[in-house]
């Protein structure tokens, strides 16, 4: 690859303005006064020496720039593993020499780890399947081989990025596997925050199970209730959702690696796609298996779509959550208030005391992001056709920001909110008490519409509830007491008690 120096004047105009690499790579540039050429189908682009991407990048950080968004990283060590195992994998069957199978591995291993995240920038926003990401992990790991061989980057003949670092493979087979597995490794985090809620949830039941409130439904008074049951609810809740997202999994694990093109597996012996599955197995420590129908895998994308709806389930269910603790906990004066949130930082810039439920507030725009992605997720899948599905970018984009916002806001959600909850039991007494929820307790020993008169009675003159039922000889004080009672009404059964 020709090395080529440009004086400090004119070392800038290898790249147009709106191509996507920054100004300071560009005054490094100049500065080393050092520039490699590249070429494909299209022609020559000049590139910066000491920059591990290669043209095809290049073109796609000319095409492409149009958000603030990357490739996910963990897309990126996906493919990076995938490049490791099919390095194994082609050095086993003889066809990729011992030294060039060590250095790609080894760039490989370093991607998995993290480092050179700087070199991948293309925009997560991207046509063509997924084709520039490959590529541009093709090209850094070639790169980052080449130099760890001792030689310059940009060194082709020694190591390629299509016929070395891509043998036996295509974006088409990479791709798609690649996100399963990204997938995967954000699966699992995500259920064990998910488990984490459901146990911080637990707690709180066990902790409020003794305060007897006011129901409701539709935002009116309804019938008695104990705020251990209302986060016994949450609970059982955000356990479906955990279940849900732990069975996905399995459903994951089957991969259309070695397929290449279009699933049908042209240019990659028989041996190579059981061995780079066996392979792949050991680099990601997931149980991976190889498809049946590598064509399916290849041009269908409902797994992903399958999954994103279960996110998008558990957004609706945490989102609810959060909207009730921001109803119950309201006030604190005028509002409900028969819980209290922890107060994370000051509500308002001239309201002095305000205090917000920012946490709840968070979890419900986190909720409304996953379900619009969802929606994202749905129509780029709808919108494959024949043997490829080009939006998968979109798909890999919405999805994976989704998994990792939505672990990262309910690990918020329980450090700094659920387990901080308080209840306000005298508050929860006064709503209860000045409500006529008690009444429809009543119902079975005095019938409905002698309960609708006595609820009448009571909002027309403001007396007492028990005072009017014992006033008008209805009920003894003594079966009140019984009917009022806790158990008696936050359970199902109704008690023995004479006829008044």
């Amino acid at each position: 690859m020709a090395i080529k120096n440009e004086g400090s004047t004119g070392g800038g105009c290898f790249i147009e303005k709106e191509s996507g690499i920054s100004s300071k790579e560009k005054e490094v540039s100049v500065e080393s006064g050092k520039i490699r050429i590249e070429s494909d189908s299209i022609g020559d682009k000049e590139i910066p020496a000491e920059a591990y991407f290669g043209i095809n990048t290049f073109r796609a950080l000319e095409n492409f720039s149009v958000s603030s968004f990357r490739v996910h990283p963990e897309l990126i060590r996906a493919i990076a593993a995938i490049k490791k195992a099919a390095a194994i994998t082609n050095f086993q069957l003889g066809l990729l020499a011992k030294e060039k199978a060590k250095a790609i591995t080894r760039a490989c291993d370093e991607i998995m780890a993290g480092r050179l995240q700087k070199e991948f920038k293309i925009d997560a926003y991207q046509g063509g399947a997924g084709t520039s990401t490959n590529m541009m992990v093709n090209e850094v790991v070639a790169n980052r081989a080449l130099e760890i061989m001792g030689e310059e980057k940009g060194s082709y003949e020694i190591i390629h990025p299509n016929d070395d670092v891509n043998k036996g493979q295509s974006t088409n087979d990479v791709y798609p596997t690649a996100l399963r597995i990204a997938v995967l490794k954000l699966l699992d985090p995500l259920t064990e925050s998910f488990a984490s809620l459901q146990q911080a949830l637990q707690e709180k039941e066990a902790d409020f199970a003794g305060i007897i409130k006011l129901g409701r439904t539709q935002l009116q008074d309804a019938v008695p209730i104990t705020l251990g049951q209302e986060f016994a609810a949450y609970a059982e809740a955000i356990g479906r959702d955990r279940w849900r997202l732990y069975k996905i999994e399995e459903r994951l694990k089957k991969t259309n690696l070695g397929g290449t093109a279009i699933g049908t597996g042209l240019n990659t012996p028989q041996a190579y796609i059981f061995k780079i599955s066996q392979n792949l197995r050991q680099v990601t420590g997931l149980s991976l298996a190889h498809a049946e129908n590598m064509i399916d895998i290849t041009q269908n994308m409902d797994i992903f779509v399958e999954v994103s709806g279960l996110l998008k389930a558990a957004a609706v269910n945490l989102s609810k959550i959060a909207s009730d603790l921001r109803l119950l906990s309201s006030g604190p004066r005028g509002g409900i208030a028969e819980i209290k949130l922890p107060a994370v930082q000051a509500g308002s810039s001239i309201m002095p005391g305000k205090v917000n439920p920012v946490i709840c507030e968070l979890i419900n725009q986190i909720s409304i992001e996953v379900i619009s992605a969802d929606q994202a997720i749905t129509l780029a899948a709808r919108d494959g056709q024949l043997e490829l599905n080009a939006f998968s970018p979109l798909i890999a984009h919405k999805l994976l920001n989704s998994l990792e916002i939505m672990r990262r806001g309910v690990d918020i959600f329980i450090a700094k909110c659920i387990k901080g909850v308080e209840a306000n039991p005298e508050r929860c007494k006064e709503l209860l008490d000045n409500s006529l929820a008690r009444i429809t307790a009543l119902v079975p020993y005095l019938g409905y519409d002698k309960c609708s008169k006595l609820a009448c009675k009571i909002i027309e003159t403001g007396k007492d509830l028990q005072e009017v039922v014992i006033t008008e000889g209805l009920l003894s004080r003594k079966e009140l007491d019984e009917i009022f009672n806790k158990e008696t009404m936050t359970r199902p059964g109704i008690i023995k008690i004479s006829d008044p």
